[in-house]
């Protein structure tokens, strides 16, 4: 099992690789201080749980950047990425560190809840994969999205895409600005007959604590990525798709009970497979698996999946992301891996 200090080196490298060399020195400064006995370690002493999967580090960032969107420290506000592009650590990190010790109690509070991200770049990913879908499939889609946070990926169809051939880049919504390599499906328009989502712990686009908390957990220095979230969170409000608290595999089996409705069902996720233990994996797939069995010519069932594809069935040592789709007709299954995905969705290239 990875300690804490060794998931803080661990995830401010990877912040380095995905571009974001504020957060990446800010977590090595919190190393630091953490094998000097600091503020750090005296938050994350005696961690209870698995430091990786819990995301120790970026709970940590999170509070920090929180405190700054806030303005609940003026200071560390002004030398923030947003304020000051001219950024220097070493004059953060001792605002950020006396910031912690001051504010020591509403930083462990807000340590206690796991980060979440509601990445919109991901998007495109999914819809070409819906775009595939409807190619081949019967409308109109019934969308259900599992691990969806505050649900912003519902709106995927409404969106800006940055993607030339779509012609999207003035629909309204996020600008989505992946860049793709391939030749993924043209876009159409897709009926839509319902939008449905479930999280353990949903946030709420209407609640200025959770858009916050949201916001909190970009990387401070990506701007572009803040200003999409944003754009995300407006749209959600205007869109009114709430989130329903539930475990993934009862809602879906839920869903999924008696006949399915005509058209296509279509389960999806992204970057989300890999969170649940593996027995709640394995209930989401039986879910799954059985309702395929009842699909008719006309009430068919998809599964769109947006994850690491060790984690989908794919050999474990394989550490890309992928989309992937199983659909099933008349009982009949069939799996197609269509793309490989940066999971921030930066880039992504189509083979479908």
């Amino acid at each position: 099992m990875v300690s804490v200090l060794e998931e803080f080196r661990l995830q401010s490298r990877f912040c380095g690789e995905f571009e974001s060399p504020f957060t990446e020195q800010l977590l090595a400064r919190c190393a630091d201080d953490l094998v000097a006995g600091g503020i750090v370690a005296k938050l994350t002493d005696g961690w209870i749980g698995n430091a990786r999967a819990d995301a120790v580090s970026l709970r940590v960032a999170g509070a920090l950047h929180a405190a700054a969107l806030a303005g609940r420290d003026v200071k560390l506000q002004a030398e923030y990425p947003d304020r000051r592009s001219d950024w220097s650590m070493d004059r953060v990190w001792p605002v950020a560190r006396d910031f912690l010790e001051r504010e020591e109690v509403w930083a462990r509070a807000f340590m206690l809840s796991p980060p979440q991200t509601n990445e919109t770049a991901r998007a495109t990913g999914l819809a070409c994969a819906f775009l595939w879908l409807a190619q081949r499939s019967p409308q109109p889609f019934h969308m259900l999205e599992l691990g969806a946070s505050a649900g912003l990926n519902l709106n995927w169809d409404r969106f800006r895409y940055a993607y030339p051939p779509w012609n999207k880049a003035d629909s309204g919504g996020p600008m989505i600005p992946t860049q793709v390599s391939g030749f993924p499906p043209e876009w159409r328009d897709i009926e839509i007959a319902s939008r449905a989502a479930c999280d353990q712990n949903p946030l709420d686009w209407d609640d200025p604590e959770h858009r916050l908390r949201l916001r909190s957990y970009v990387w401070a220095d990506q701007v572009a990525r803040l200003d999409r979230l944003n754009a995300a969170l407006d749209l959600a409000r205007a869109q009114g798709h709430k989130v329903e608290k539930a475990d993934a595999a009862e809602w879906v089996r839920h869903k999924l009970a008696g006949d399915l409705p005509l058209g296509t069902t279509v389960i999806y996720h992204s970057v989300f497979y890999q969170y649940p233990p593996r027995e709640v994996r394995h209930a989401i797939r039986d879910a799954i698996e059985e309702g395929g069995k009842r699909t008719t010519e006309n009430r068919r069932l998809a599964w769109v999946r947006f994850e690491p594809e060790g984690v989908i069935g794919g050999q474990r040592e394989h550490v890309r992301y992928v989309v992937n789709v199983v659909s099933w007709s008349k009982g009949k299954r069939s799996e197609a891996t269509l793309a490989e995905v940066d999971p921030h969705g930066r880039t992504m290239t189509w083979f479908g």
